[in-house]
């Protein structure tokens, strides 16, 4: 995912609406988005999600009814959210959200035949997962 640039979309509304868990922001651009908060969870860019490298990315399960506690703004280009089962380690830049608002059918798709071939689903956290998790953040 490429960097903030001059010519990036800035966000110029945001709304979360906790009781259809969903992030509504519009962009610069034009595009709007509304984007779940069980997406935003499941692809959070941080270190527990990705791992440090390679290969170490931990599939997320149970996310279905995760809330959005907290949005804090990183300065002017980002916000880290905070979730319902305490995940706050994530920084969203402006990028990241307009990637995952844009192509969120695609992730679906791919977070879907993940879970399937883990024998997985959204309703139930897995115990490898919830031991997967990076600790050190």
């Amino acid at each position: 995912m490429a960097g903030l640039t001059a010519e990036s979309p800035k966000p110029t509304a945001m709304t979360v609406h906790n009781q259809s868990r969903v992030l509504e922001i519009e962009f610069s651009d034009g595009r709007q988005f509304k984007i779940p908060f069980e997406l935003m969870r499941v692809y959070s860019p941080s270190a527990e999600v990705h791992g440090h490298g390679p290969g170490q990315e931990v599939l997320q399960t149970g996310k279905r009814l995760v809330n959005l506690v907290e949005l804090e703004p990183i300065g002017n280009y980002a916000v880290k959210p905070v979730f319902s089962d305490g995940h706050d380690t994530g920084i969203f830049s402006w990028d990241y959200l307009y990637f995952l608002g844009s192509d969120q059918e695609r992730l679906w798709r791919d977070y879907s035949a993940r879970l399937e071939a883990a024998g997985a689903n959204r309703d139930q956290e897995t115990q490898a997962a919830a031991a997967q998790g990076c600790k050190s953040h």
